[in-house]
């Protein structure tokens, strides 16, 4: 998962509104949405080379995404643990989302950089799982939130675009629907080098990787995942799926009340 927007406590009746755009090789195989066979309370897509998840619900109001840290030498070394089940396994567990990311703050390095949300109906949390710069997990505020390959609301051109886009869409006081969210990160256009700069990037594959929907041959957005969680307890899940060309390949709609 490479790029996510929320809006959290932002609306009277939805707890949690979110747009998640998962980036990766086309050859990685991985399964859309589901419910898992073997843990039958989780909703989600699911690495089918590592086994884990980028981003879920449970039927429980259980939440969890994960975004990688860009850091191609750190990625170069590898790590003995796949970040895959650090949402998996919080969607599976009970201990509370602060307990959880302390546990998890204590074997970081275990895995390679990665940002990590996981929440409930109550609290929303995040943690900084860069092994060079340790930070401590933070109960987040309400508000507006943009998340990339970088720390929290780290100022990206995508991650300010999709920020806006959501901001705009909260001001007109409805209810954004899953197509209203899903075009805060449907920008294909390429940041310019000189927005780059200003955050430290440089270079052609920094440049490529700028758009909010990424296309590329071998690399891309391979799906966009939208959720809109209602204070009433119902849960809404949309995942759509893309091929190599950026070309819409399925749709999955999912309902439940938590």
């Amino acid at each position: 998962m490479c790029l996510i927007v929320f809006a959290w406590q932002q609306h009277p009746t939805a707890s949690l509104l979110l747009a998640a755009n998962r980036d990766e090789f086309h050859e990685r195989p991985a399964a859309a949405a589901h419910y898992w066979e073997d843990a039958p309370q989780l909703l989600a897509g699911r690495d089918l080379q590592a086994g884990g998840t980028w981003l879920g619900v449970s039927r429980g109001g259980r939440f969890a995404a994960i975004t990688n840290i860009r850091d191609p030498a750190a990625e170069a070394g590898g790590a003995p643990r796949t970040r895959g089940e650090l949402t998996t396994d919080f969607l599976t567990a009970t201990q509370t989302p602060g307990d959880y990311l302390a546990e998890v703050a204590g074997r970081r390095n275990d895995y390679q950089g990665f940002n990590l949300l996981v929440g409930d109906r109550d609290s929303l949390w995040y943690l900084h799982g860069n092994r060079d710069e340790p930070s401590a997990p933070e109960p987040l505020a309400p508000g507006i939130y943009g998340l990339s390959n970088a720390a929290l609301d780290v100022p990206w051109p995508k991650v300010q675009r999709a920020r806006h886009r959501l901001q705009d869409a909260m001001a007109a006081k409805q209810l954004p629907d899953h197509e209203v969210l899903r075009t805060c990160l449907n920008d294909r256009s390429l940041a310019a080098p000189e927005a780059l700069e200003k955050q430290h990037l440089s270079g052609a594959m920094a440049r490529q990787l700028s758009a909010q929907f990424i296309v590329t041959p071998r690399y891309g957005t391979r799906c966009c995942t939208t959720l809109r969680q209602h204070t009433n307890g119902k849960l809404e899940f949309q995942e759509q799926r893309f091929d190599s060309r950026g070309e819409l390949q399925g749709t999955e709609v999912f309902a439940l009340q938590v």
